[in-house]
């Protein structure tokens, strides 16, 4: 968690150098929201414009505001309140004090992400600045966790989520993994990304990393989905790697 930590800042100065600001995905789960703690605690941290930064989250349980299960208040707890944000850039799905059904949160989540492309465009003075705004705004980072039935956000293996081709966002129902209302990023929306990282530990998620890097097919394998359009990267420990084959498995300095 502290070598992912250390190259997200690396990658949110290197973002911001080039366009001012940063956008970036979080996910929840332990190495997500450990993740976050580390980059909180990392001195490096303040090399970061936070108040430069857009947080949006890749999915969210459709709870109460204050459930200790929602992945926002997991982040804020673990880095957003240690950071100087501009509340205006932190995004997060509805909750259920807000909403009636993760659908109607997953369309007001959609709203904004629209919402953001289109400031985007409109402050957009390149050349080659599209004619119309996107339905997403630029994504920098996303950050995925993986399950050990290879879920990712909150798509889950033969669900109607993983299988949406023109939604960015989705409403859960049934979800195998408690609670069971969620609202997620679609794998069209996060294959917008420039950079997807999947972060994975544990032995536990070790079958659903081999069948995804063995190409595996999305719906029923949704971690083989994501797919960066610069870059994708497999930020896993030596647990969850135990099924790859070494010659896909490179270690960085700090043995990540």
């Amino acid at each position: 968690m502290a070598a992912i930590a250390a190259r997200l800042i690396t990658k949110l100065v290197d973002v911001q150098d080039k366009y001012g600001e940063a956008t970036v995905v979080l996910t929840g789960g332990t190495v997500g929201i450990g993740t976050l703690k580390a980059v909180a605690d990392s001195p490096a941290a303040p090399a970061v414009n936070w108040s430069k930064v857009n947080f949006w989250w890749g999915d969210e349980r459709f709870v109460g505001s204050d459930d200790p299960d929602r992945n926002t208040k997991q982040a804020y707890d673990a880095l957003l309140s240690h950071i100087p944000v501009d509340p205006d850039r932190v995004h997060s799905p509805g909750s259920t004090d807000e909403f009636g059904s993760p659908e109607e949160a997953a369309e007001d989540y959609a709203r904004q992400l629209r919402d953001a492309a289109a400031a985007e465009h409109a402050a957009d003075m390149s050349d080659d600045r599209p004619e119309e705004p996107s339905t997403l705004p630029r994504l920098d980072v996303v950050l995925l966790g993986v399950g050990p039935d290879a879920h990712i956000a909150s798509l889950f293996p033969e669900q109607a989520g993983i299988r949406e081709k023109d939604k960015t966002v989705v409403g859960v129902r049934n979800s195998p993994k408690p609670p069971p209302l969620r609202i997620s990023l679609t794998l069209p929306a996060i294959n917008t990304a420039a950079e997807v990282w999947m972060v994975v530990a544990g032995e536990d998620k070790a079958g659903a990393v081999g069948l995804a890097l063995a190409g595996a097919n999305p719906v029923q394998v949704p971690a083989s989905g994501p797919r960066g359009t610069s870059r994708t990267l497999w930020l896993i420990d030596e647990n969850a790697a135990s099924r790859v084959p070494q010659q896909l498995v490179r270690k960085d300095a700090a043995g990540a």
